[in-house]
């Protein structure tokens, strides 16, 4: 027990050099915590598909159309148990920094799959009955102020003009990993305002979604799927609904690359304050290791002070820094929801500040444990008063 009751005594001899490090390794962690969770939050979109969903789109690029003439067809395919379809609709609300995910959908197929959105059966039904009618997430419709029956004009962008739509439903996620900030309406409204505004875009599709009865037959479906309309005009690529949101993400790989790099530079960071403190540490008490090996105290002993006295640091930085993670996940949640509707902290991110304070606190033991353990008797008493 003497070693243990020596470490914390170690560890907290010099008070203000000790807390300014667990500060810096705190502060060190708490950003390590928060560009991880924009990781994990740029991948969550892809965690929380469904593997009995695919995704058909224009295998040119999803910006090309599909005909609705393939609806009849995808929905024969052996192994489909229902199909949907919508377009990407694209357009934003009074002004362009108020942009959310909004979707023109075939709504009674479309909710058949979605099972993850709770929906009201009365507010169910007025949305399905009233081609005008749009679904709306709760985070959407806390962030604009928005109660149900108001109506909201988008402004459209791929599809041109003010478009009014009256809030039918609200819908909350199954499970706190559901996006709930999605606004959702009739496409059949968008196909009948384009037969008389552009004639040439009605009974077209931007994608369809396929419910698949076995998920382990989802390539073979997918094939078959695409065979149908191998050198057609409109060629398709059906995917996965994982796969077609990782399309979207691989956009930004570049950007979560350089956020990976930022959080080992932080490693780098933690490593050097902490190893800077043990180098002081340990030429500081020179004398006293001299002393304890006189005393009998073996090197691995003494390695295991040391050692201690930098895991003790960086694990109280790093439940410091975890600590603080949560009300700074939510701040930044808050303060940009439009980019982040979901933005919460995973455990594994904070498996992963554990693992990083003890392999940092670990690391920076390692050189000033051996200059410790190799230094003769004699020399290190003489380094004493």
């Amino acid at each position: 027990m003497i070693l243990p009751k020596m470490i914390l005594k170690n560890a907290f001899r010099r008070k203000v050099r000790t807390l300014l490090t667990i500060l810096a390794t705190a502060v060190a962690i708490l950003a390590f915590g928060l560009l991880r969770t924009v990781i994990t939050t740029w991948y969550g979109a892809a965690e929380t598909t469904a593997a009995d969903r695919l995704v058909t789109r224009n295998s040119v690029s999803l910006i090309f159309p599909l005909p609705l003439s393939y609806y009849e067809k995808i929905r024969h395919v052996e192994g489909v148990r229902e199909v949907t379809y919508g377009s990407w609709f694209g357009g934003f609300y009074i002004s362009e920094k108020n942009f959310f995910a909004n979707f023109a959908m075939e709504p009674e197929s479309y909710l058949n799959l979605y099972r993850e959105f709770l929906i009201p059966e009365d507010q169910k039904q007025d949305f399905l009955r009233d081609r005008r009618g749009a679904l709306v997430g709760v985070g959407l419709m806390e962030r604009f102020g928005w109660d149900l029956g108001d109506t909201v004009t988008l402004k459209g962008t791929i599809y041109p003009g003010d478009w009014p739509l009256v809030i039918r439903a609200v819908y909350r996620g199954r499970t706190p990993n559901v996006d709930e900030t999605q606004f959702v309406f009739h496409w059949e409204y968008l196909n009948e305002t384009l037969k008389d505004t552009a004639p040439a875009r009605a009974n077209e599709v931007g994608f369809y979604i396929l419910g698949i009865r076995d998920p382990s037959r989802a390539a073979e479906v997918a094939r078959e799927v695409d065979a149908m309309f191998e050198n057609s005009p409109a060629e398709t690529l059906t995917e996965t609904e994982k796969a077609f949101v990782m399309g979207f993400i691989s956009m930004s790989e570049a950007i979560i690359t350089v956020i990976q790099a930022v959080s080992l530079v932080i490693i780098v960071i933690i490593l050097a304050v902490v190893a800077n403190t043990m180098a002081m540490t340990t030429r500081e008490r020179t004398g006293e290791y001299a002393v304890l090996k006189t005393l009998g105290f073996s090197g691995f002993q003494i390695t295991v002070l040391i050692m201690g006295e930098a895991l003790v640091i960086t694990c109280l930085g790093a439940l410091l820094g975890i600590l603080l993670t949560y009300p700074a996940a939510y701040g930044f949640k808050e303060a940009l929801k439009q980019f982040f509707p979901l933005f919460n902290v995973d455990p594994m991110t904070v498996v992963l500040d554990l693992g990083v304070a003890v392999l940092v606190g670990a690391a920076a033991a390692v050189i000033p444990a051996r200059q410790a353990v190799s230094i003769r008797i004699a020399e290190g008493l003489r380094r004493m008063g």
